[in-house]
């Protein structure tokens, strides 16, 4: 079992996901969306790809097990957005968007067992209006939560 140190940057990821997920939604493309709202979707993704390269960092190294995931890559990713903003290929995001994140998600809900007493920071976590976009993981885990 893992620490349970890990669950917050798990949940962190999957929520950061989720909204990614919403403010891409109904895009045809990456040009499209790269330049709907006057670049609000596009920007907000941004940052939360950012978010999600930095709490990759904190997750343990052991936990990371999932092959088709490239752990290294999602960090440094994380740094090539922060430190090239102008730099940023909208074609690489949606790819990302589109492509990555998917098995991403996946990666992490695999984690979650892993985590020590996951169940109470499940529960408690799924309870705050932060985290309201996870609520699909009240029906994976079910049968360990009281929620």
């Amino acid at each position: 079992m893992f620490s349970s140190k890990n669950m917050l940057h798990i949940l962190t990821m999957l929520e950061a996901i989720e909204k990614i997920k919403i403010y891409s939604e109904g895009f045809d493309d990456e040009e499209q969306f790269y330049y709907a709202n006057k670049q609000l979707n596009f920007n907000a993704t941004i940052n939360l790809l950012i978010a999600c390269g930095e709490e990759n960092k904190k997750i343990d190294d052991e936990l990371k097990t999932n092959k088709d995931i490239n752990w290294k890559n999602l960090s440094a990713m994380r740094d090539k957005i922060a430190h090239n903003y102008r730099g940023i290929d909208e074609s690489i995001v949606w790819d990302i968007i589109k492509n990555y994140l998917p098995k991403l998600k996946i990666a992490l809900i695999e984690m979650i067992e892993k985590i020590e007493d996951y169940h109470v920071y499940l529960e408690e976590a799924l309870q705050s209006e932060y985290y309201e976009d996870l609520q699909y993981l009240k029906d994976i885990f079910s049968k360990d939560c009281n929620i």
